[in-house]
């Protein structure tokens, strides 16, 4: 089973807060109250996602974080790298070599090049921006639109 860490995870929560209120600059200890994470999490997102370029922070008595561009222009792809590093499903991807003890004969070697193109091109599809919009039962729901075409109980037709 593919699966994200835990830290990643929470930095989409995280994220997803922080892009509601784009302007607003957040520390972390009101990054946690707002979203249920635990604050040395969150202050270890914050630092990691800042590192990579996610996030711009300032220090001082107005310091904080907020995220370094719009919303939109942040993808899953860039967050899930700056936490858990390159995606790649096997060791014998983009031309790594030496890790696999059948790899000279291996009848698949550089296929997987292919799924992980796909993995990396879903997740570059998404963005933050995209995270951030509230479901209901899975499909995207903006209040003032309804969801999916599906009106609401009491909403104008």
């Amino acid at each position: 089973m593919l699966r994200l860490n835990r830290i990643t995870d929470y930095a989409v929560v995280v994220l997803t807060q922080m892009a509601n209120e784009p302007d607003k600059r957040v520390t972390a200890p009101q990054l946690s109250e707002e979203s249920n994470v635990p604050a040395p999490t969150v202050a270890k997102v914050l630092k990691a996602l800042a590192r990579e370029g996610v996030l711009a922070s300032q220090r001082g008595v107005n310091g904080g974080y907020r995220l370094a561009r719009p919303a939109g222009d942040i993808s899953m792809l860039e967050v899930i790298r700056a936490l858990e590093g390159p995606i790649s499903l096997t060791a014998c991807v983009d031309g790594a070599e030496g890790d696999c003890n059948v790899e000279l004969l291996c009848p698949v070697r550089g296929n997987w090049d292919r799924v992980n193109t796909a993995i990396r091109s879903a997740l570059a599809d998404v963005s933050l921006e995209d995270m951030a919009i509230p479901t209901m039962f899975g499909v995207p729901f903006r209040a003032a639109e309804g969801a999916a075409g599906v009106h609401l109980a009491g909403e104008a037709r």
